[in-house]
């Protein structure tokens, strides 16, 4: 009995400390790139949380295999070498930094048709809606609400 009570707190104290890991890697990439999205806001006129937003909930804090190996934050379909440096297959663009894929993230965003009608519109919802319904991801209201509880959880909105 005694046995099982110590595997149970061992479990319990690895979960916690795995927690605090990830606790801790969210806050530096929030630390990170808000301040690039702060600047690409004004430059494009989509709400930095909105860029910050998308990039977290699609690349996992920077922990996704697609935005380690090729810096694509955003999951943005093109071209990469991973087959011919690590033979390995995706289908997602590779960028040189982690600021270019920011920034064609939003130069993608400002060549869709919605984007004239939302630009300078401070309403996050409406922006993340609108990007997710417009084929952007799968399930726009999960997407959208996903990313939502996220900059809640790190006090963005």
């Amino acid at each position: 009995m005694k046995l099982k009570k110590n595997k149970y707190i061992i479990v319990f104290v690895t979960f916690l400390f795995v927690i605090s890991i990830a606790e801790g890697q969210s806050k530096e990439y929030v630390t990170k790139y808000k301040p690039l999205c702060d600047s690409l806001s004004v430059q494009y006129g989509i709400p930095s949380q909105v860029i910050l937003g998308i990039a977290i909930e699609e690349s996992g804090y920077g922990t996704s295999k697609v935005c380690r190996l090729l810096n694509n934050h955003f999951g943005i379909v093109g071209k990469n070498n991973l087959r011919q440096t690590h033979n390995i297959k995706s289908r997602y663009k590779y960028y040189p930094t982690d600021t270019a894929s920011f920034a064609h993230f939003c130069q993608y965003i400002s060549a869709r048709k919605y984007y004239q009608k939302l630009k300078g519109t401070t309403n996050i919802r409406k922006w993340l809606f609108t990007i997710g319904s417009s084929g952007y991801c799968r399930y726009p209201k999960k997407w959208t609400k996903a990313i939502l509880i996220l900059l809640h959880r790190h006090k963005l909105v």
